[in-house]
Order: structure tokens, then C-alpha cells, then sequence
């Protein structure tokens, strides 16, 4: 079902792009974005520069975030690669204005999606990733600083700022779209009483967050049992879910949202 989802992502990302942003010769964030820019100036088509601009960004993912999450990623930059070859270049708005928002809530609705499950579109994304993880940023934000670049590429190269100033509201809205759905920078306190508490702490401890071994005594049978408290981000609490279910489907948990958290959150 994750894999599909990432598919479908793509399949959003690719009809955002085709049917809104390219006709018209805006640009999407990050490498797309360049993937486009070069794309309108060069014989070569989105897709395969699309691909190939997001190889090396994988790679230093594959180090940085997790196999899963760059499979993932894989998945949804080959789909999406896929998908703008599949898809015809046919606008459907001819207002330019109206092409930006509605292509930047396309594409932002599929890269959400994406990290959602645990994955990427690829691309600035998984450089935002890098960033969101070792500072207390939201993705949608650094996404919307990376591609400051981009747009100045674009009004120089295209000599019509019109373009440019309406890929920046493109993208804005994208940003602000993944940040709705994403919500990787609100906390989220997360309290296990188990019975496996060995087995469970040898996975957990792989997420690198900090968790807290508390003994507890059950008020009505009197059982002993350990109650792991731990404070994580809702972008990790999916994979934090699959292990608590895998490691002891038996455990009782309580998911809190957290108002702010003081001292050293985030382990490098």
C-alpha cells in the first residue's frame, strides 16, 4: 500500500507538471525545477534529466536518511520519470496565474504524499530532509528557501521575471501544501508499556531518539512491566508504529502531541 501510494504521488507530481507548470514554462521546485529550466534551452526532454539530476541526491541520501526511505524515493523519482513521458503536455488553464496555484497544489498533494509514507519525490526534497533532520525545521520551509536559486536562474535565463515571480507562488503554495500533509516538524510523545522491552529497545534505538525506561506496576493485576517514553516527530511515527507493532503487537500505547520540547531533541 506504501508503494502505491508513492506511485500515486508521482502520478501527481507528473500531471501537475504536464498539464499545468510545463505549458506554460514554469518551474517546479528543486531539481525539477532545473530539470524544466535546462529542458526549455536544451533537445533534451524533463524526464531523463529529471532522472539524472536526482542520482547523486539519492545516493547521498542512501547515507544520510535510510535505505527505506531512499527505496522509496527510487520509487517515486522512476515513476514520476515514467509518468512525464507517459503523460501528454496539454494545458488545461490558459491564465498563467491560475496554472501556478493549481500546479503547485498538484505537485505539493503528490510530494506529500510521498512523505507521508515514509519516502520522497526525490530531488531538494531529499536534500530537505537532510537539513529537517539535523535542524527543527519544516521540510515545506527549506524547500521554499532551497529553490530561491531556481527562480533567479529562471528570470535571467528566460528574461521575463512574469514567469519567474509565478514559479515563486508555484512553489510557495507546493511548500506550503507538503507542510499540510507532512507535518514532520510537530512532536509527538510517545508512551509503551510492554512485556519485550529488551526486543523493542534494540529497534527503537535504530530511529536515534532518546527513550526513557520507566518501571510500572499494573493497579489492578499487580504485573510489573516497563513503560518506554520517548519524543519523536510525526514524520518518524509511522516507522515507530511498524516496530512497536512488529516487536509486541500485545504493547499498550499513548501517542501525545507535544507543545514544545527543551534540551537536546535531535541525535546525530
Amino acid at each position: 500500500m506504501n508503494l502505491l501510494a508513492v506511485v500515486l504521488g508521482s502520478g501527481l507530481i507528473a500531471a501537475g507538471f504536464n498539464l499545468f507548470l510545463i505549458p506554460h514554462h514554469l518551474l517546479s521546485g528543486g531539481v525539477s525545477g532545473l530539470s524544466m529550466l535546462a529542458s526549455y534551452f536544451t533537445p533534451l526532454g524533463v524526464s531523463p534529466l529529471y532522472f539524472l539530476f536526482n542520482v547523486p541526491l539519492l545516493i547521498a541520501g542512501w547515507f544520510q536518511l535510510g535505505r527505506r526511505f531512499i527505496v522509496f524515493s527510487i520509487v517515486s523519482v522512476a515513476a514520476a520519470a515514467w509518468l512525464i513521458e507517459w503523460i501528454p503536455v496539454k494545458p488545461l488553464v490558459s491564465d498563467m496565474l491560475l496554472a501556478s496555484v493549481f500546479g503547485g497544489v498538484i505537485v505539493g498533494v503528490g510530494s506529500g504524499i510521498s512523505f507521508r509514507v515514509g519516502g520522497s519525490s526525490g530531488g531538494f526534497d531529499i536534500l530537505g530532509s537532510i537539513i529537517s533532520r539535523h535542524r527543527d525545521f519544516p521540510i515545506g520551509s527549506v524547500l521554499v528557501s532551497l529553490n530561491a536559486l531556481v527562480i533567479l536562474a529562471a528570470g535571467y535565463l528566460e528574461n521575463n521575471w512574469n514567469i519567474a515571480l509565478a514559479s515563486m507562488a508555484s512553489m510557495y503554495v507546493s511548500g506550503r501544501v507538503v507542510d499540510f500533509i507532512h507535518v514532520s516538524h510537530i512532536k509527538v510523545t510517545v508512551f509503551i508499556v510492554t512485556n519485550r522491552t529488551d526486543e523493542m529497545l534494540q529497534r527503537l534505538l535504530g530511529l536515534q531518539r532518546g527513550i526513557t525506561k520507566i518501571k510500572t506496576e499494573g493497579a489492578y493485576t499487580h504485573t510489573e512491566k516497563d513503560m518506554l517514553m520517548t519524543v519523536t516527530t510525526r514524520y518518524e511515527l509511522a516507522e515507530l508504529k511498524r516496530i512497536i507493532k512488529e516487536s509486541d503487537p500485545q504493547a499498550f500505547v499513548n501517542i501525545l502531541e507535544t507543545v514544545g520540547v527543551l534540551g537536546s531533541f535531535r541525535k546525530r
